[in-house]
C-alpha cells in the first residue's frame, strides 16, 4: 500500500493516478495521453509532489490532536465540481477526512471552513483566517474547475446529450430477487423508488452503484427482495426519476425479463 495516492475522476470514471511508490503522474485514458504529453502535465505532477510532503507533516500533527501516538492511521480529501451542460447548475465541494470520519469542509455559501469535531476547531479557526487562500479557493471552484471539467469532456470527447434512461425488470429464476435495472441515462442524477400499493416501500430492498457504461452513460439497480405470492397480492412499482422523464415499471409476472420467462419490454411514462 503506498503511503500517499492521489486520483482524479471524471463522470466516475478514473482518468489518472500518483502514488508515491511510482511518483509518476499515470493515465487512467487513453484519451489522456494527449494531455499527458503537454507542460500541464508535469505542473501537475510537482504539485502532487508537493502536497504528498504537506499531508505527510499534517496526518502527523492530527495524530497529536486526536492523541494518538501510533498506529495506522488516514487522512484524505476530496474536492471538485459538478456542471450540468447547457444550465447555470454547479455544485463545488472541499471535504476533509481523518481515519473515514468528517473532519473539517469548505461551506461555499460561507466561504468559510466548518468542522463538527472538537479536534478541527483550530485548524478551522487557522484556515479561516488566511482570507488570501480562501478567495483563491472560492475563483478555483466557481472557474478553474469547471474549467477544467469542460477541457476533459471536450477530450474524451464525451456525449454531452442528456438521455433518458431504460427501465427493465429482471429475473434469473421464479424464486430469485426482482432487479429494477435502469441505464443508459445521463446526466447520472437519477432516483429509483419501489413503491407498495402507491406507497414508498423501503423494506427488503437493496440499492446498488452508479456504474459506467463504455457509451458515457450510466446505469443503477434497486433490487427488491419479497416472494412472488407478496408482489401477486400487492402492486409493487419501480419508480425511476431522471431530469428528462418519470418512469414507471408495474411488477407484473408478464412484465418481468427472465431466462424462464422471455417477455416484450413494458414501459410506462409519466411527466
Amino acid at each position: 500500500m503506498p503511503e500517499f495516492s492521489a486520483v482524479t475522476k471524471l463522470d466516475n470514471q478514473q482518468i489518472d493516478y500518483y502514488d508515491n511508490n511510482t511518483k509518476k503522474l499515470i493515465p487512467r485514458q487513453d484519451w489522456m495521453k494527449e494531455f499527458a504529453s503537454t507542460e500541464k502535465w508535469k505542473n501537475y505532477t510537482e504539485i502532487r509532489e508537493r502536497v504528498q510532503q504537506i499531508y505527510k507533516l499534517n496526518i502527523h500533527d492530527l495524530m497529536r490532536k486526536f492523541s494518538q501516538s501510533h498506529g495506522l492511521h488516514s487522512y484524505q480529501r476530496m474536492y471538485g465540481c459538478e456542471w450540468m451542460n447547457g444550465t447555470e447548475y454547479l455544485l463545488m465541494f472541499d471535504k476533509y477526512a481523518y481515519d473515514g470520519e468528517d473532519f473539517i469542509s469548505l461551506d461555499m455559501k460561507r466561504g468559510e471552513y466548518i468542522t463538527s469535531v472538537q479536534q478541527g476547531v483550530t485548524t478551522m479557526w487557522k484556515w479561516n483566517k488566511n482570507r488570501a487562500q480562501l478567495a483563491f479557493l472560492k475563483q478555483y471552484f466557481k472557474n478553474d474547475c469547471v474549467y477544467w471539467l469542460k477541457e476533459f469532456l471536450k477530450l474524451s470527447k464525451a456525449d454531452l446529450e442528456i438521455r433518458a434512461p431504460e427501465v427493465s425488470l429482471l429475473q434469473k429464476n421464479l424464486s430469485s430477487p426482482v432487479v429494477c435495472h435502469v441505464t443508459g441515462f445521463y446526466p447520472s442524477g437519477v432516483t429509483i423508488t419501489w413503491l407498495r400499493n402507491g406507497e414508498e416501500h423501503h423494506e427488503d430492498v437493496d440499492l446498488g452503484e452508479l456504474l459506467p457504461n463504455e457509451d458515457g452513460t450510466f446505469q443503477k439497480t434497486s433490487t427488491l427482495r419479497v416472494p412472488p405470492d407478496e408482489w401477486e397480492k400487492n402492486q409493487y412499482t419501480c419508480m425511476v426519476e431522471h431530469m428528462v422523464k418519470a418512469i414507471q415499471k408495474i411488477l407484473t409476472e408478464d412484465k418481468i425479463k427472465s431466462n424462464n420467462r422471455p417477455t416484450e419490454a413494458y414501459m410506462h411514462f409519466c411527466v
